[in-house]
């Protein structure tokens, strides 16, 4: 009962500051391209810059003898501070929220008269949410033709009284914090305590939320700073790539397994791309590599303030390319020796943890990116480089598989099928598996299983998922991979039961049935046209090529009066796209997703070529066409994916010397 009582609120704490964080960062991240844009200025244009140009940088008078206003002073009293401000207010209460939010930070611009980043950080979320409040005094109660009226001129007023709020009441407050905020880091600075602060950043780094730390915090203590100083060292507490870089380095040299493997194509993306958090299952692997990073950012920051180096606007993302980008003028050697020395520092703690601690870091990676995620809160889109197998990965077991394709009932039910009888032998038959078309997919699946020509597609709409790309779907190498996946994902919910002694590809005739969205495998309802009929079935086809099998196929389905010509170009149409290959010497050409209208009912035909035919580049011996309404035709696409994984069977359909025999492979399934 202690450990349960004392469990919970560690939860809530831990989820409280991922949320708060996650805010606070999603106010500065969107309008990071415009501190990198006000950073470039600075550096070109000031009075010390590399190119100074009195009329960008401020300094100098015009012609009439004034004093050059500049870019650079605007930008950071105003732009960045009304960007912070309208981002906040419309995460809140969207643009509206945003507007509101703009108008009170000016309020506290002007009252402080120096860059309120950390009063847009407060104002932009509050016009928000009060005016949202307020929308909510006279909701339903506005008479029709005045509610543009009402709306203006509430925001108008409400956005008056809150910029006078922020100048006399919100600027003095918040002055006041950046002033003590600024005081205790020059503190640490003069004291040389600021390394220190690694203790506690590259724990949180890991633990909880990079972007909260460095551009919920840092960074708008690192414009103030870099304002006044021309430089801020603050900029690299965090974006610092040498502590991760040691890590990764350390284990290309003395990891195992799978990490080692990986760690090369991890290091390339984190220095070059900037992308931290690929580091982060490494250390989750071996806890103690914690003290590396702390190390490394700790040489790396005490050299930056031996130095007196730091950076004129924010590194982001973290690459050694926007590090160097953003760094100061008269800083660059200091910048470079501390991202060096804290690589070498990390790299050297790292490998002695990892040649004296008795561990072996195969296949604990896909664990340890999975405990990332589940401590963040989110999934990782950079974590498939470490695990090879799709975009995300998974923070739980899983249960929901879906095949895709473009009219999700030819090819996506067929690898659904054979998937779903590898999944059910293993031990696993609550997992479900189904088959859709990508225009109706939805980020709801835990794996998502594409054509190779159509992965690029499916994962915009299904960016939590792992994503799975084939090019054969009757027998990929890549389902083993997913089976092996559902099993260590699923593994604290294994029954006891032995799995059936039969292979997938012969288990039960049930083992092939779809499921869930794919429906149940029951015979068309009573009254429902045969999907498969005799006369659909063609034992020596005619046609020599790919096209010619299509027509042939198709025009057994318009005999059938199940679909009309325009369906038959739709079938060469979706070939054109996505090949139908299916592998087994198997090809099943289909309709597009926009073709459906043109089915009349679920039919299926089946061609053989005893000789075979091209079939861009695969020899294909059986043509089945398909065209399905409300998954009627699903029971048959059972049938022909459990035969055609069973090369005995194959073989049979291949001497088949009549219709019946044929038909009585598939299991009679007009019964």
């Amino acid at each position: 009962m202690a450990t349960e009582t004392v469990a919970k609120p560690r939860t809530s704490l831990r989820v409280g500051i991922q949320k708060f964080g996650t805010f606070l960062s999603g106010m500065i991240m969107p309008n990071i391209g415009a501190f990198i844009a006000w950073g470039l200025i600075t550096a070109l244009f000031i009075e010390k810059g590399w190119i100074p140009v009195p009329a960008l940088g401020g300094f100098g008078t015009n012609a009439a003898g004034d004093p050059n206003v500049g870019l650079v002073g605007p930008m950071i009293t105003y732009l960045l501070p009304l960007l912070i401000a309208y981002t906040g207010g419309k995460m809140v209460y969207d643009v509206r929220g945003g507007v509101v939010g703009a108008i009170g930070t000016m309020g506290v611009i002007v009252g402080a008269g120096i860059p309120m980043f950390i009063g847009a950080m407060i104002m932009g979320p509050l016009g928000g949410w009060t005016m949202k409040k307020i929308d909510l005094l006279w909701e339903g109660k506005i008479r029709p033709g005045f509610e543009m009226l009402v709306n203006n001129f509430s925001a108008g007023i409400w956005g008056a009284l809150l910029a006078m709020l922020g100048f006399y009441g919100i600027s003095p407050l918040v002055q006041a914090f950046s002033t003590g905020a600024g005081n205790v880091v020059q503190f640490l600075v003069n004291n040389g305590l600021l390394p220190l602060t690694s203790i506690f950043i590259e724990p949180a780094k890991v633990l909880f939320l990079n972007n909260a730390i460095n551009h919920g915090v840092l960074t708008p203590l690192g414009i103030q700073q870099s304002l006044e100083q021309g430089k801020s060292i603050l900029f690299l507490l965090e974006a610092n790539p040498g502590p991760g870089l040691g890590i990764l380095l350390a284990y290309m040299f003395f990891g195992r397994g799978v990490a080692k493997a990986s760690a090369s194509g991890a290091a390339i993306i984190h220095a070059l791309g900037g992308i931290h958090e690929i580091y982060f299952p490494y250390v989750l692997m071996r806890p103690m590599l914690i003290l590396a990073s702390i190390a490394g950012g700790m040489t790396g920051i005490a050299t930056l303030a031996v130095t007196n180096s730091g950076l004129v606007a924010p590194a982001a993302p973290g690459s050694i390319i926007a590090v160097l980008a953003q760094t100061s003028r008269d800083s660059y050697v200091g910048v470079i020796l501390a991202v060096v020395l804290a690589t070498a520092v990390s790299f050297l703690v790292a490998s002695v943890i990892l040649k004296t601690t008795k561990h072996s870091d195969e296949g604990d990676l896909n664990a340890a990116t999975s405990k990332m995620e589940a401590m963040k809160g989110k999934k990782s889109s950079v974590s498939s480089t470490l695990t090879g197998v799709g975009t995300a990965v998974l923070a739980g077991p899983i249960k929901n598989i879906v095949f895709a394709c473009d009219a999700g009932m030819g090819s996506s039910a067929m690898g659904a099928s054979v998937l779903r009888n590898k999944i059910k032998a293993a031990g696993f038959p609550d997992v479900k598996v189904t088959n859709a078309a990508i225009a109706s997919l939805s980020d709801t699946y835990d794996v998502v299983i594409t054509h190779q020509d159509l992965t690029e597609r499916a994962q915009p709409v299904t960016a939590s998922a792992m994503h799975f790309s084939v090019d054969n779907f009757m027998n990929s190498p890549r389902y083993d991979e997913i089976v092996e996946l559902v099993k260590s994902s699923n593994t604290e919910e294994i029954t006891t039961a032995e799995p059936a002694a039969a292979p997938a590809v012969t288990h039960g005739a049930h083992a092939a049935e779809p499921a869930a969205a794919v429906g149940p495998a029951a015979a068309p309802a009573a009254g429902a046209k045969g999907v498969l009929l005799a006369e659909s079935v063609v034992l020596n086809g005619t046609a020599t090529d790919r096209d010619g099998a299509i027509d042939e196929a198709g025009k057994l389905l318009l005999d059938r009066g199940a679909v009309d010509i325009s369906y038959v170009h739709a079938m060469h149409e979706r070939e054109e796209s996505v090949s139908t290959y299916m592998g087994s010497f198997l090809a099943i050409p289909h309709g597009t997703n926009a073709a459906k209208d043109h089915i009349m009912h679920s039919a299926v035909s089946i061609v053989r070529y005893p000789q075979g035919i091209d079939w861009n580049g695969k020899q294909v011996k059986f043509v089945v066409g398909v065209a399905g309404i409300n998954n009627e035709h699903l029971h048959i696409l059972s049938s022909i994916a459990k035969i055609f994984t069973n090369k005995a069977q194959v073989a049979q359909l291949e001497e088949a010397g009549t219709v019946e025999e044929v038909l009585d492979l598939f299991g009679k399934v007009n019964a």
